[in-house]
């Protein structure tokens, strides 16, 4: 399996909407901060955005290619901005029939490793909800270490999740 991490370009806008965003419903949506209720962007305004599409070749949201077939993005966000010191990642595979085969292991091992790469940071974390088992397990695998876990914030279905916040130090990945 061949596995790129790649920005996205202008002419695989329309590819990438119909992955990510064409199904409303997809089971990625369940799973992916549902509770913050965040709207799909519709086709039209999304691929007409252009230069202000926050996808569109951007040093810190990138495609996942699998044997050069788009289906999945990991993304990085920092929590302090304009500071820029505290740098969080995050990862979506679109495609549900892709899941349980070690993609996202990857894929997130490998971004992790460019953003080591190209910053000076010491730190890179990672916050998910313990709804999210899948995540949970994704982290540890790549022993993150569990660093808070906020009881019950996030409300979804009718119940309250904790945020579960991992991270990474610099001298503790590059072993």
């Amino acid at each position: 399996m061949e596995l790129q991490l790649k920005e996205l370009k202008q002419d695989e806008l329309i590819d990438f909407w119909n992955l990510a965003f064409s199904n409303p419903n997809a089971e990625w949506t369940k799973w992916n901060g549902p509770y913050f209720h965040d709207k799909l962007p519709e086709k039209q305004a999304f691929i007409n955005l252009n230069q202000d599409n926050k996808y569109l070749q951007n040093p810190l949201r990138k495609i996942i290619w699998v044997d050069n077939q788009m289906i999945g993005m990991v993304s990085a966000y920092y929590e302090d901005e304009p500071l820029n010191q505290w740098l969080d990642v995050g990862i979506v595979v679109y495609k549900q029939d892709k899941w349980h085969r070690g993609i996202g292991k990857l894929a997130l091992k490998q971004w992790i490793d460019e953003l080591f790469e190209n910053t000076s940071l010491p730190h890179i974390g990672l916050t998910t909800w313990s709804g999210n088992y899948r995540m949970i397990g994704l982290a540890e695998i790549l022993e993150l270490k569990k660093e808070a876990e906020i009881r019950q914030v996030r409300f979804w279905k009718n119940q309250y999740w904790d945020s579960v916040k991992y991270g990474v130090l610099r001298s503790e990945w590059i072993k």
